[in-house]
């Protein structure tokens, strides 16, 4: 058995001793127990005597500071219990029901035993690195995302006094391809959708740029015909079980300024919907005063929408089209159209006009080779 050796701190306010297994340990006082008036006593543990000392005058001079905090005895999984339910009130219910996803399928079986003060970048990271073969690099940003958020407030509240995540390598994201609908496919996608159930519906998002929950959460205070403009300023989404209004992506209202042919659309559905109604009488039930509704006046809900979308653009020979491509349709024709990039980005919401130009990078880059080409051609012809 080891000899114990045993030495004080030249302040007087620790000591350090060398025990039986060989290990050294140090320890200090760190404050007083209010409830019996015994001092609270710190241990620190290290393999040589110089190891420990550094951490003891780490903790003395903290102490002498007025910065020592004990370290929380919360796991991962106690805090983001916390933190979910008392630090996420502001966040949208999509979003919410995201981050919990996330916590309950990835994080916390992985991490939720260790304590939060325990936490270091190296599990962190090995936690990332067993992700990489199951999942993408995006989805493990979201993930990275969520469990920064947490720890980030942990750190505020002095639960920690980083944040490890801070210090972890994510995968490179590589940028998927947009293939919207060109110039070719959507004449030939308007003409499969003629007589269709859902033809309005297609005609104002392919050439709005709605997002699903956007154009199915349209309802006719947000038409004004006489101005021929469309206010967007809230979206209904879709909820497990339930539907629930919500802010728009980025919370940025807009108001948009469409192509005639929308205007039009939008007042045929409004006399189809008129005489529904009529026909329907007292079974009717659109309290919402939704634009997009089937003969007695229900809501088009995502599900049923999508369904009939894929029979379409299957038909026409392209089911990998998603219903969001309508979307990129859009802005791929307003740019080919002239649009400048901040008249797109007002269109479809985006946070900021780089983030549109970023996105449809392809496209304006062959707007540039036509405009050289152009350009050039004038050049020949002088």
């Amino acid at each position: 058995m080891a000899k114990k050796k045993e030495t004080r701190n030249a302040h007087g306010s620790g000591t350090i001793r060398q025990r039986p297994d060989g290990r050294w340990e140090a320890r200090a006082t760190v404050g007083t127990d209010p409830a019996t008036g015994k001092a609270i006593r710190k241990s620190v543990y290290g393999s040589g005597q110089q190891e420990v000392r550094k951490k003891l005058n780490a903790i003395t001079a903290a102490i002498d500071n007025g910065e020592y905090k004990e370290p929380s005895k919360l796991t991962t999984e106690d805090w983001f219990k916390i933190w979910i339910k008392e630090y996420t009130l502001n966040l949208k219910p999509l979003t919410l029901r995201s981050y919990q996803s996330h916590i309950d399928n990835h994080i916390t079986p992985t991490l939720g035993k260790i304590k939060i003060a325990a936490l270091a970048p190296h599990h962190i990271q090995k936690f990332y690195n067993g992700l990489n073969d199951d999942y993408s690099a995006k989805t493990i940003k979201n993930i990275h995302g969520v469990l920064h958020k947490c720890l980030e407030q942990a750190t505020r509240l002095g639960y920690i006094k980083t944040n490890p995540a801070d210090f972890c390598k994510l995968p490179r994201l590589v940028k998927a391809q947009i293939t919207p609908m060109d110039k070719t496919i959507v004449p030939v996608f308007l003409e499969a959708i003629k007589g269709h159930q859902f033809e309005s519906i297609f005609i104002v998002d392919i050439f709005t740029g709605l997002r699903q929950s956007e154009i199915i959460g349209l309802t006719w205070d947000c038409v004004n015909f006489e101005t021929g403009t469309i206010n967007v300023y809230r979206q209904y989404q879709r909820l497990i079980g339930s539907y629930q209004w919500a802010t728009l992506k980025n919370g940025k209202t807009r108001l948009i300024k469409p192509a005639k042919l929308v205007m039009d659309t939008l007042k045929a559905e409004k006399i189809k919907q008129a005489e529904n109604r009529l026909r329907a009488g007292s079974a009717w039930e659109n309290d919402e005063n939704f634009i997009f509704t089937n003969e007695i006046g229900e809501f088009v809900k995502h599900p049923t929408l999508l369904k009939h979308y894929k029979k379409v653009v299957t038909g026409i020979g392209y089911p990998e089209l998603r219903f969001h491509d309508l979307r990129h349709a859009f802005a791929v024709l307003s740019l080919q159209a002239g649009d400048d990039i901040k008249t797109v980005q007002e269109n479809l919401g985006h946070h900021s006009a780089s983030f549109t130009m970023d996105t449809y990078a392809h496209v304006t880059d062959a707007m540039r080779k036509e405009s050289s080409d152009r350009m050039e051609a004038l050049i020949q012809s002088l």
